[in-house]
Formats: structure tokens, C-alpha cells, sequence
């Protein structure tokens, strides 16, 4: 068994916010919190990413303040906020709000996650007047944010309810993954088997670099699946290679949950054994 042995698997769903109206958003947000799931994430983009591409979509972070009041167990966050669209310190503003919006008694914790990665869909910053510029100059500017966005909530007034778990997302294995192993609560990526066990050592090699214990780390891992049809043992591999997480993906205009109902039935099967 992995360093992750001492945790419990979590299923996150990820509802993309296209497609759709609000009210089924509102509505797939409210049964996935009833089904017993982990998270719900949305996502940062400001157009669609499958299907019509003139389609309905909406705005990631003004939706997940309206998150944080509409639940009340389930964590939340966006997979991931786009680092480029914001100021960091500004950002960090936000989340902290957002944090506190979702704790629903005084002194209780929020239940933000807040996910961050570099960006990369053009059309986004082409449309709003960002500068798409490279890779490698949108991975450095997250290098720089990462430090003013935790440097920011230690200053914010009130400051957030709890340490706010900080998921990046991605897989490039000199840049992210160092911020990784550096930064984050919770690694995700969308690996296959064999790649996400190259990448678990390329981490550890980065984590034993900055003097991080790689259990601190949640793995975060995307499935695709369809109700019936639950891939056990790619399930059961990644679990082995110490996934945690895993999230499933559904898109609007309805948001499907069979393939959800599946995945937390293997989640509670593992967490009992």
C-alpha cells in the first residue's frame, strides 16, 4: 500500500456549467449533495468546452458563492480557477469569502476547495482580452501567485475559516508538479495508469526537494464513466498507486447521476474493507 494508505477514498463530481439552465445546475448540485458525494466542482471558463461552442454557460466564481449558501455538508470549488483571470491578492479575496459564505454556523469551518492551475483554453483569453502568451509563461505567473494568495489570506480580516485546501491541477512534470509538491493540498490530473505512476515518482523526487511529506498530498484523479459500465479494475489500480479522489465529469443540458450512484457504491466498498 501507498502513503495515501491512511485515507479514505472521497468521489467528486464535476457539473460543467454548459448547456444547461441554472435551475438544472441548482437542482444537480442539490441531488449530488443528497447522494453522500465528496465535492462538486464547476469549472473556470467562460465558454463551452464540448458541444455546441455558442451554447449556454456561465461564470464559475460568482456561481460558487451561490454554492457555498445553497449547500451545507458538501465540499465545493472550482476544477480549476484559471490563475490568469485575476489578481492574486484579489483572488485570494474572494475565496476567502466564499469560504466564509459556506460555513453555516459561527465558528464552524467553510467548505471551499480552491483549485488553481495555469490556464490553457485560448479562446477564453482571446474573447476577454487576457494575453494568452505560453505555457511556460502562464505556469510562471501561478509560480509567482500561489505565494501572494497565501501571503493575502494570512492579512484578510477576517481571515478564512480554516487552512483552505489548495488543489492544482496538471501533470507537467518539471513546473507543476514542483508547485505541487511545494503548494498544494491536492494533486489532480487526468492520468491513465502507467502515466499517473511516473508522475507519483517524478512528485515524490520534487516533494523530497522542498522537504514535503508526499502523504500530506491528496491524489486527485478524473474518470470517465457511464452508469453499468464501472471500471473496477483501472479504479482499483489507481487506487493502489494512492488516488483518493476521484472525480467524475457530467455535462448540462441534464445532468445524468447514475454513473455517479455507481462510484460512491465502490467508495463505500473500499472505505469498508
Amino acid at each position: 500500500m501507498t502513503h495515501a494508505s491512511h485515507r479514505s477514498v472521497r468521489i467528486g463530481v464535476q457539473l460543467a456549467p454548459q448547456h444547461a439552465d441554472y435551475s438544472a445546475i441548482r437542482s444537480a448540485v442539490a441531488e449530488v449533495e443528497a447522494l453522500g458525494a465528496d465535492v462538486v466542482f464547476n469549472w473556470d471558463h467562460f465558454y463551452p468546452l464540448s458541444g455546441d461552442p455558442a451554447g449556454n454557460h456561465f461564470e464559475g466564481w460568482s456561481m460558487l458563492a451561490a454554492w457555498a449558501e445553497q449547500t451545507s455538508t458538501i465540499e465545493f470549488g472550482a476544477l480549476v480557477t484559471c490563475n490568469s483571470y485575476r489578481n492574486p491578492d484579489l483572488l485570494a479575496d474572494m475565496a476567502r469569502t466564499v469560504d466564509h459564505i459556506s460555513a453555516k454556523t459561527p465558528g464552524s469551518s467553510g467548505r471551499l476547495v480552491f483549485g488553481i492551475g495555469s490556464g490553457w483554453f485560448e479562446r477564453d483569453y482571446d474573447e476577454y482580452g487576457y494575453d494568452f502568451g505560453t505555457v511556460g509563461g502562464r505556469l510562471d505567473s501561478l509560480a509567482e501567485a500561489l505565494p501572494r494568495i497565501e501571503g493575502r489570506w494570512g492579512k484578510l480580516k477576517p481571515q478564512p475559516t480554516r487552512k483552505i485546501p489548495v488543489l492544482i491541477g496538471g501533470g507537467g512534470e518539471k513546473k507543476t508538479l514542483r508547485m505541487v509538491a511545494t503548494h498544494a493540498d491536492i494533486w489532480h490530473s487526468f492520468s491513465d495508469v502507467p502515466t499517473l505512476e511516473r508522475k507519483m515518482g517524478i512528485l515524490a523526487e520534487h516533494a523530497a526537494v522542498v522537504g514535503r511529506d508526499l502523504g500530506e498530498i491528496e491524489v486527485s484523479t478524473g474518470v470517465n464513466l457511464v452508469a453499468g459500465s464501472l471500471p473496477e479494475d483501472t479504479l482499483e489500480a489507481q487506487y493502489e498507486l494512492g488516488t483518493r479522489l476521484f472525480t467524475i465529469g457530467l455535462t448540462g443540458p441534464d445532468y445524468e447521476l447514475g454513473a455517479v450512484r455507481d462510484l460512491l457504491a465502490w467508495r463505500d466498498s473500499v472505505n469498508s474493507r
